[in-house]
């Protein structure tokens, strides 16, 4: 049975805006932590709040990193979610999902640590994710870790120095930011991921 969009209860993190964010749109957001359940849903989202170590643990602990490997359907990850699909994190020298390639550093050069408000988007390449939203879009902003532009960065922004935004490589997706605090560019993004088609 296609479970339709689930939100993963990865620990810690507060899912009230989000699953908000996404009726507002129409879709109604399951969140679980059920392998079966997000294994059988059409689009899944990996959210975090908190350090990068202790959400490693908890995925571990549960099991959940690897539910996380094996999907094959669009995976969205937001703010820490989005640094956990990465390699490593410099945040509690701690392994990521490994699911795409860099190290995520902290914003040692910030004028101001952590990064916190509202800054824009520099498209880098296009992507259906970022469909309709325009060069130099603002965008809320709450790290104080980030990871160096790449190959599967689709935008880009400032903090002392230029970071990953947006990522996507294959099914797999992420943004750094938080979109269900983004206004209308962040319901944009969500509906955009929400149209990507399911494998």
């Amino acid at each position: 049975m296609n479970a339709g969009l689930v939100i993963i209860a990865a620990g810690g993190a507060n899912f009230g805006s989000l699953v908000t964010a996404c009726a507002r749109l129409g879709v109604e957001a399951r969140v679980s932590d059920s392998a079966s359940t997000i294994t059988n849903a059409s689009h899944v989202i990996l959210p975090g709040v908190g350090a990068a170590a202790q959400a490693m643990q908890h995925l571990r602990a549960s099991g959940l990193d690897r539910v996380i490997r094996t999907l094959s359907q669009p995976l969205l990850g937001i703010c820490l979610g989005m640094q956990l699909l990465f390699e490593r994190s410099a945040e509690g020298e701690v392994e990521g999902l490994g699911l795409l390639p860099g190290t995520v550093a902290r914003l040692s050069a910030a004028p101001r640590w952590p990064h916190m408000g509202w800054n824009t988007l520099d498209q880098i390449q296009p992507h259906p994710l970022l469909a309709g939203v325009a060069r130099g879009a603002w965008v809320y902003f709450v790290h104080g870790y980030a990871v160096a532009p790449g190959a599967a960065t689709i935008a880009a922004s400032a903090h002392g120095g230029e970071f990953s935004a947006a990522v996507a490589r294959g099914h797999i997706a992420g943004v750094q930011f938080h979109p269900e605090k983004s206004a209308a560019v962040g319901r944009r993004i969500l509906a955009n991921f929400l149209e990507l088609p399911c494998s």
